[in-house]
């Protein structure tokens, strides 16, 4: 077996799909061009592109919602800074798996952690004059550097892969000794990399975050899903590593979408510290004529005006999944723990035919198998990697595109069924033969 699809049939759907550089595309572009050879082939992808979630939607949630629609909730306006149930079930979610005090009052309903990011990159960087640019600890999730783009605001970056454990404090102290960094953002397990920051590390972060008034933004899209750890039992450690043992400054971004694969109904929370959400800004009190008071703002004169507050029904279909994984009778971990049997299945296949995992440890153990993982292959480039495995018919995006400065791409493990491991076999056998490793030692 050769490849799948020929160089020129890529580039002739590229040009129709107006994609002008494959090596350096998009999600959105690498879907396109995946689709449209699928449809002119009937031809199937292995697709490792999109982060969509590969399990059925949780029916707790689908049930409280028609129960929600039933009563009548469709008609009502909710209010913006959500029903008082999901805020209440929230708190308890928190204090119960990370074993966090923050109040309902600070736990914020949001459509999905984008609109989340989206609205914290505002408030963060509008609080105090002269700190205006999001600091980001690569790699991570590309929209989000798209959304500073829109709103005009500044930001910095670095890859960690070579500063981990102490070296990161160093690193990360030399960005926010600028004095211009308002936020810092990074996710945890992190998307692409799979890698999970430890304690040392979240330590180093909320500490240097305290000293330079910096604000923190968790994404934990990926919550409890280091399977390494025995993660999800309620108010029973482990708990779930976090900045905010360590700083005062943080938002905590929790989304229904992966634990609950709850995607399509774009509901998550950003929980902030009950400090950073009391704080009064007198910058904020000025630009919006209000009282100036952080969490206030973020709800009122932020948020509202990004999405008009969260649909009601699916605010209560979370706030049950919530309550239900506090009693114990969701076990949202095991429900999808399939993502750690994927990968593993899919990381053997690649690395028994010459691929590497480019991201393959945390500071003290290997990282684990889950959502994402990266690959590499030797002599070539994230961009050349992402094209000829194009051919071969396996989608994916480079790490170049996460702003990673290390050459692969990102696998995701989602939307992997049983059917396609022999093909994904097949196929990159082929790549392989195809592709010979050439041993310069």
């Amino acid at each position: 077996m050769s490849s799948v699809f020929s160089k020129e049939q890529v580039a002739d759907v590229a040009r129709e799909m107006k994609v002008a550089d494959l090596q350096n595309a998009t999600i959105g572009d690498v879907l396109l061009v995946a689709s449209r050879l699928e449809e002119q082939t009937g031809i199937p992808f292995i697709r490792m592109d999109q982060g969509s979630p590969g399990l059925p939607a949780n029916k707790v949630g689908i049930e409280a919602e028609k129960r929600a629609l039933d009563a009548g909730l469709g008609a009502q306006y909710p209010a913006a800074a959500g029903v008082p149930e999901l805020k209440e079930a929230a708190s308890r979610f928190v204090k119960a798996f990370i074993d966090i005090d923050i109040p309902p009052r600070a736990c914020v309903p949001t459509t999905g952690s984008v609109a989340a990011s989206f609205g914290a990159f505002i408030a963060c960087t509008q609080r105090i004059p002269g700190k205006n640019k999001v600091l980001f600890i690569d790699p991570g999730f590309p929209i989000q550097k798209s959304q500073l783009r829109i709103l005009g605001i500044g930001w910095e970056y670095f890859d960690i892969h070579d500063f981990r454990g102490e070296p990161l404090r160093a690193k990360l102290e030399s960005y926010m000794a600028k004095g211009d960094i308002a936020a810092v953002v990074y996710s945890n397990p992190n998307n692409p990399a799979w890698i999970c920051l430890e304690e040392e590390e979240l330590k180093i972060i909320g500490e240097l975050a305290t000293r330079y008034d910096v604000v923190v933004m968790e994404d934990q899209a990926y919550f409890c899903m280091d399977f390494r750890h025995k993660y999800g039992r309620p108010y029973q450690p482990p708990f779930v590593p976090t900045v905010a043992r360590y700083t005062d400054n943080y938002i905590l971004m929790l989304s229904a979408s992966k634990i609950f694969s709850y995607a399509g109904q774009r509901i998550a929370l950003a929980c902030i510290s009950d400090k950073l959400f009391d704080k009064q800004y007198p910058a904020l009190a000025k630009r919006y004529e209000d009282s100036g008071v952080f969490g206030p703002t973020f709800i009122a004169s932020i948020l509202y005006m990004i999405t008009s507050g969260c649909t009601a029904t699916t605010q209560y279909g979370m706030a049950e999944m919530l309550e239900r994984s506090v009693s114990g009778e969701i076990n949202f971990v095991e429900d999808v723990r399939e993502y750690e049997r994927r990968a593993s299945r899919m990381k053997k296949i690649f690395t028994d035919n010459g691929f590497t995992i480019v991201y393959d440890r945390d500071v003290t153990r290997q990282v684990g198998d889950g959502f994402f993982f990266t690959l590499g292959y030797p002599g070539m480039t994230g961009g050349e990697l992402l094209l000829e495995l194009m051919y071969y018919g396996v989608s994916s995006i480079s790490l170049s595109t996460t702003g990673s400065e290390q050459q692969g791409v990102r696998a995701c493990t989602s939307r992997m069924r049983d059917e396609l491991y022999p093909v994904l076999e097949e196929r990159m056998k082929a790549f392989h033969e195809d592709h010979p490793i050439v041993n310069n030692e």
